[in-house]
């Protein structure tokens, strides 16, 4: 590796993929220098409608509703937080952070191929390029760089050329959706594999879920790959037989594998009730949205989740594309809010948003491989209550057990220790998961001391939160409180529903639980704290 490397970026979309990646390898590495070439065309009009007509031939009629939805989603999007997000989980992936960064120098050009691009380029002099979300590169450009030109590939090679990733695997019911960093040649997605690393399918799996899980896969080894070629130990392997290129689906093909995908899910039920709720819950948004938050007493909703997976739904798992759509949704329409701040709010101030606080419980590994990371793509902070004896074992939850639940993987201190960096908040939920109003007092008050204790020797807490375990009222009881306030605790969470409606019992801070039966409808009016 040289004394101060420069790498090129060529992308066609500077999405969070994108900054993900970048941000990742820069932190990993020093003395790195970057362009970021962003190839984004200006088309006439005329190529516009002809395009527009090409797709209405390909897709028929699902087109127009398609580009309705799409144009109404655009128009509503913003595009970042209203606050500064840099202090926020995520904050250094935000456009903004990444445009910030001393050593990064951003170029869009309209076509990345002309004569102008291609002197720019060979005037950087770059040791490396790098081929994220670029469009289709042509030997003038990816030879440029003295190390040649690298590529990220979401999908399993050679079997899964072309696009889009995750969605040709599930159509042919692939177990496992491939992902590799590859050299770029004259062929599509064909030049030698430098890294590659498999995502599995779980029973519940989405195209999206998928390809937010190959998001950070693939920001990984992009990471490793970089370090290795500009360290001179990588060892790039040609790719075994003719394989296959796949194109984009027809909006047809989506929804037959969308419905394909649903059959496979325990269907929501459709009763009276349900169905008065839904319409409940729209009427209760849209009275927020024209004002009725500005007239009810200020408000702090805590919301409870456990498990981000696909391979359950139950009452204590979402759906990963499911969470993802819900952070999108808190983001959008309301104001989340970290959860020591919550505790700290003897009165809640008034705000335009309803203020919403994320909370996890027990230590369960997809917190870590999934929640988070969604939430630093949101730029969303969240508190997450763990067993501390429980964590970096092979335990099980007393709640798993009476389920029948196979063994299902814990964080260890490592994720935690991690997490923190990020800027979450750890909080003790017991060592070994108790009942706390049933156990004798004596053990009770050892799991608040060691529980406390691991977090401050492992983590370095000095101000700890609690939730207590099960979470009812029933599991607390006004002398086993004075134990945790006693044990030096700043606040303690319970979980049987309820929203801290103008000031906030930092001893009895009330949560409600979301689950996989959540729709997004049911979700947005839960954030009000209307029910």
């Amino acid at each position: 590796m040289t004394e101060k490397s420069r790498i090129v970026v060529f992308t066609g979309d500077v999405s969070y993929s994108v900054r993900r990646g970048i941000v990742e390898i820069d932190g990993t590495m020093s003395g790195l220098s970057w362009l970021i070439a962003l190839h984004a065309p200006q088309r006439s009009a005329g190529e516009l409608l002809t395009g527009q007509w090409r797709n209405l031939r390909r897709n028929g009629w699902r087109w127009i509703p398609y580009q309705a939805a799409d144009l109404w989603r655009r128009l509503l999007t913003e595009e970042a937080p209203r606050l500064d997000p840099s202090p926020l989980p995520g904050g250094e992936f935000t456009a903004r952070a990444v445009r910030a960064r001393p050593n990064v120098r951003f170029v869009q050009v309209s076509d990345v191929h002309s004569r102008e691009s291609l002197d720019m380029v060979r005037a950087f002099e770059p040791d490396l390029g790098l081929s994220l979300a670029a469009p289709i590169m042509r030997r003038p450009l990816f030879s440029i760089p003295r190390l040649g030109t690298i590529n990220l590939h979401k999908g399993g090679l050679p079997n899964y050329r072309g696009m889009p990733p995750g969605f040709w695997e599930l159509w042919n019911d692939e177990q496992s959706v491939g992902c590799a960093v590859h050299w770029v040649n004259d062929k599509l997605d064909t030049g030698d594999i430098v890294r590659q690393a498999t995502v599995e399918r779980a029973k519940f799996s989405t195209v999206l879920g998928l390809q937010l899980r190959l998001d950070e896969v693939g920001a990984e080894l992009m990471r490793d790959a970089v370090r290795d070629i500009l360290h001179g130990t990588s060892a790039a392997l040609p790719q075994a037989g003719h394989g296959k290129t796949y194109r984009k689906p027809t909006l047809a093909q989506a929804a037959a594998l969308r419905r394909k995908l649903r059959r496979a899910e325990r269907p929501r039920s459709l009763t009276p009730m349900r169905v008065i709720k839904q319409a409940s819950s729209r009427l209760g948004i849209g009275l927020w949205q024209v004002g009725l938050g500005r007239m009810l007493t200020p408000r702090i909703t805590v919301l409870l989740y456990h498990r981000v997976c696909d391979d359950a739904r139950d009452n204590l798992s979402v759906g990963i594309e499911q969470f993802h759509r819900q952070m999108t949704l808190l983001r959008k329409h309301c104001q989340p809010m970290a959860i020591p701040e919550a505790v700290a709010s003897d009165v809640v101030a008034r705000s335009d948003k309803p203020f919403v606080a994320v909370t996890f419980d027990d230590g369960y590994l997809d917190n870590y491989v999934h929640a988070a990371a969604i939430l630093r793509r949101h730029c969303i902070p969240a508190a997450f209550f763990v067993s501390t004896g429980l964590m970096g074992s092979n335990g099980r939850f007393p709640h798993d057990m009476r389920r029948g639940n196979p063994p299902i993987a814990l964080m260890n201190w490592d994720h935690l220790r991690k997490m923190r960096e990020w800027g979450f908040t750890i909080g003790s939920h017991t060592v070994s998961h108790i009942d706390c109003a049933a156990e004798p007092e004596e053990r009770l008050r050892a799991e608040l001391t060691q529980s406390r204790d691991h977090l401050q020797r492992e983590l370095g807490v000095t101000a700890p939160l609690f939730a207590y375990p099960y979470g009812g009222r029933e599991n607390m009881t006004p002398d086993r409180l004075e134990l945790v306030k006693q044990a030096g605790y700043c606040g303690c969470l319970s979980a049987y529903g309820g929203t801290n409606v103008g000031r906030v019992n930092r001893y009895n801070v009330l949560r409600r639980g979301i689950h996989w039966e959540f729709s997004d409808e049911a979700f947005l009016l839960a954030c009000t704290g209307l029910i």
